[in-house]
């Protein structure tokens, strides 16, 4: 049963609940709802989609994360980012509103939810690992100016496309004397209004003595309160006669579960956007379940939450949906709201498919600016100078994989901006490893500390020379090795002695290993013993199913302490100082 329980956490969680873990998760699942709503639908057009298909996509995920996975109240659905990635990946395949569009779109989550699956099948969680926090970062900021950019056209009522920025800026110039005036008033409005809901209107509402609760509430409203004034407006005054861009019919009624028609061809061609969306969905939703679990002391596992993402995809892929994550916003929402398990989503879920069903005639006056306002003022949250100036503060060279992936973004597309950021942090990370930092070492006097000779007054012998390895070794830097030993060397005719201290080194490849026995070997042919200290227990058990020991020269040492001691046993000390430089 246990077993079992790994694989499908509404077990656990199942056998415990109370009628007041009801009451609290259907509270939360109201709110998140009406949260989700015009979320959902703004969502699905950032896509390239139909409206009702942002819906879809808020249905059944949300069933299949509440029996898969493990966060207690992160809440799946459409994300912005994961949006412009699926209209990134499918828009050179195929004309938005066509059939052709949406079947790739249900194939890409298909695809996204059986990589997430089989990951979390063999534990391959640590290939998000590779995603560093600053492309993350910089991926997501570049986003959300990208797509903030991209819905200009619908506040202007112009016509105007691309998926990079100049394309962007290029095709609202070219068109900006055909601005509509009643959809540029709309949309400003809106978005001004949305600015005040988020920025102001929770402290106004307290202030005039709403609780900090209900003020809240009212506040996670305000997106329904813009749609249900704005369809108002339109039927009123006609808007769609004077050129204001409305939503449209939305079909009335949830979809047939169906497979997505495969086709190989197609298959390979969204491939690496599948894998992409998948992993920086993974990481981003996984970031937000483990900082709201850890605020309940409750527990998320990477490798089952892969499962979860993976279901709640092939859930999205088989109800007409495109591609799902964990979204922050409303799985902030859906936390304060009190929601206690995943049977809030479920909630919720049910929530939305009543909306589909009932609620979907009163959209069609909907003005497409109203979802474009949502999208802006969600997504430019998203972007986070503060971390881009920590970054370049704290480290140029991470602040150089974050700027790349901005640019790359920004200027090239989504999926280069994320390989550029991935593959540029991947080679810095060569770069500093086969380069690791050494250190000759001394003994602090009065102490059994070694530190750096260049940093602290520490004492010396010209017999011995201590050298800390601050990086595991590996096939990358064993030269590097190799050459600053020799380098050392050279500068010590009196050198009787090498202690290569370990504490630092985590590994030993097959290829250093060839390169401790050469500089061995070396140090031997000029009179000069090799001693290693601090070795860890891993590092030796391994060391010891080779023949190194066999030919080593001198001893393996418990602390840089002892090899020092001993050493001074059978050798004249000529202690010198060295002052700190």
């Amino acid at each position: 049963m246990n077993r079992l329980a790994d694989y499908l956490p509404i077990l656990q969680w199942g056998r415990h609940y109370s009628r007041a873990t009801l009451t609290n998760d259907m509270v939360a699942a109201i709110i998140v709802t009406i949260m989700l709503i015009p979320q959902s639908l703004a969502y699905a057009m950032l896509a390239g989609l139909p409206a009702e298909i942002g819906l879809y996509a808020s249905i059944l995920p949300l069933v299949a994360y509440a029996v898969f996975g493990t966060s207690r109240t992160l809440a799946v659905g459409p994300v912005a980012v994961v949006s412009l990635m699926t209209a990134s990946a499918i828009g050179e395949i195929a004309a938005q509103g066509t059939p052709a569009y949406l079947a790739a779109a249900m194939l890409l989550a298909f695809l996204s939810g059986a990589m997430l699956i089989a990951m979390g099948l063999f534990r391959l969680g640590f290939v998000a690992n590779f995603l560093s926090h600053p492309v993350i970062s910089g991926f997501i900021t570049a986003s959300g100016l990208l797509i903030a950019a991209g819905q200009l056209k619908y506040l202007l009522g112009i016509p105007a496309s691309g998926h990079t920025l100049p394309q962007i800026v290029m095709g609202i110039v070219e068109n900006i004397g055909s601005v509509n005036l009643p959809t540029l008033v709309l949309g400003a409005s809106v978005l001004a209004f949305l600015y005040f809901v988020r920025l102001r209107l929770k402290r106004v509402l307290v202030a005039v003595g709403l609780s900090p609760r209900m003020a809240d509430i009212t506040t996670k409203a305000g997106p329904v309160a813009a749609v249900a004034v704005t369809i108002l407006a339109a039927t009123m005054l006609d808007l769609g006669e004077e050129g204001v861009a409305l939503v449209g019919a939305i079909p009335q009624g949830l979809p047939v579960p169906a497979l997505p028609a495969f086709d190989l061809e197609l298959i390979r061609t969204l491939a690496v956007p599948a894998l992409l969306i998948s992993l920086i969905g993974f990481v981003e939703s996984v970031s937000v379940a483990q900082t709201l679990a850890a605020k309940r002391r409750q527990r998320i596992v990477p490798d089952q939450e892969l499962i979860g993402l993976g279901a709640a995809n092939i859930a999205s892929a088989i109800s007409s949906g495109y591609p799902v994550t964990g979204g922050f916003a409303r799985s902030v929402v859906n936390f304060d709201a009190g929601a206690e398990t995943p049977a809030a989503g479920i909630y919720t879920a049910i929530g939305i498919a009543l909306a589909t069903l009932f609620l979907t005639p009163l959209l069609a006056n909907l003005p497409q600016a109203t979802l474009a306002a949502t999208i802006i003022v969600a997504v430019l949250s998203l972007v986070n100078v503060a971390v881009i100036r920590r970054v370049w503060t704290y480290s140029r060279v991470d602040f150089s994989a974050m700027a790349a992936t901005i640019l790359g973004t920004l200027f090239l597309g989504v999926e280069i901006g994320v390989v550029m950021g991935v593959v540029l942090s991947l080679l810095l990370h060569l770069d500093r490893t086969s380069r690791p930092h050494m250190a000759v070492v001394g003994q602090v006097p009065g102490t059994e500390h070694f530190r750096n000779i260049e940093r602290h007054q520490v004492e010396t012998s010209p017999q011995t020379l201590s050298l800390r390895v601050d990086e595991s070794l590996y096939f990358a830097n064993t030269r590097y090795l190799e050459d600053r030993i020799a380098a050392l060397v050279a500068e010590r005719p009196e050198l009787k002695h090498v202690i290569l201290m370990c504490s630092a080194v985590n590994m030993i490849d097959a290829s250093a290993l060839e390169s401790l026995e050469e500089i061995n070997h070396r140090l031997k042919d000029a009179g000069i013993t090799l001693h290693l200290s601090e070795v860890k227990g891993p590092v030796m058990d391994r060391l010891k199913r080779s023949h190194f020991f066999a030919e080593l020269t001198g001893s393996v040492f418990l602390s840089q302490y002892e090899a020092v001691r001993t050493i001074e046993k059978f050798s004249d000390r000529s202690a010198g100082t060295v002052s700190a430089r």
